[in-house]
């Protein structure tokens, strides 16, 4: 496992998911790209378990491999949909403004690391006053798709932080092999659709039912009594 050093200087975010239930934007995206693309519409719960992927992957995860030829279109349509409709249909989970307010005042350094543009990002934060809180965010485009862990680098370079005493906290089987790759500690939140189960093959550093656990952590609990 990485090692975790202290104190906790940056806790680096996923986003959908992870902070964000933006199910509905993408199931709108995808399945309107599909329809100009004259494929078959995907289910709710299909599009679901691709969140977290890159465009170019939720393509032929969902259409099959022959349709890699369509990539560039189908992200083109994507994005055309999302500018309309991405940031409305976002969603915070229960507690996570309070969650990330709460660390903030612990002077925790936030960031965040998505496949996720920042264009979309930045103004779904903003809609609940937490764009401020975040002193790094590392959106789709920005840096190579993970698994590579170009972002999370990226990220601790831009908060000045140093590897080993920041933590990545995600809800994919895809955040736990970046954060292996990059040597930074992981903690798994179990509100997206991968199971626990998903987990035994990385070492974490805990296993949360949401972010809201995070105030619970022994690292952090120390940063509150001091």
């Amino acid at each position: 496992m990485s090692e975790l050093k202290l104190p906790v200087q940056t806790i680096i975010f996923d986003f959908d998911y992870t902070l964000v239930d933006s199910a509905g934007g993408t199931i709108d995206g995808v399945n309107f790209a599909f329809d100009q693309l004259g494929l078959p519409l995907a289910s709710d719960a299909e599009i679901r378990q691709t969140i977290g992927l890159s465009l170019p992957d939720i393509l032929p995860t969902l259409a099959g491999e022959a349709h890699n030829k369509d990539v560039e279109e189908f992200t083109r349509l994507f994005y055309q949909r999302a500018d309309e409709t991405m940031v409305a249909l976002a969603e915070f989970y229960p507690g996570v403004p309070e969650t990330v307010k709460a660390l903030r005042e612990l002077d925790i350094q936030l960031a965040i690391v998505s496949q996720k543009r920042r264009r979309y990002i930045q103004p779904i934060l903003a809609r609940e006053g937490l764009l401020e809180a975040f002193d790094a965010i590392v959106g789709g485009g920005d840096a190579p798709y993970k698994p590579n862990p170009e972002g999370l680098f990226l990220a601790v370079a831009q908060t000045n932080s140093a590897p080993e005493h920041c933590i990545y906290v995600g809800d994919s089987k895809t955040d736990a092999e970046t954060a292996r790759r990059a040597g930074i500690a992981f903690i798994a939140a179990l509100s997206g659709v991968t199971p626990r189960a998903a987990f035994e093959d990385y070492d974490v550093y805990a296993i949360l039912e949401d972010v809201l656990g995070l105030l619970d952590l022994e690292p952090v609990k120390r940063l509150r009594a001091s």
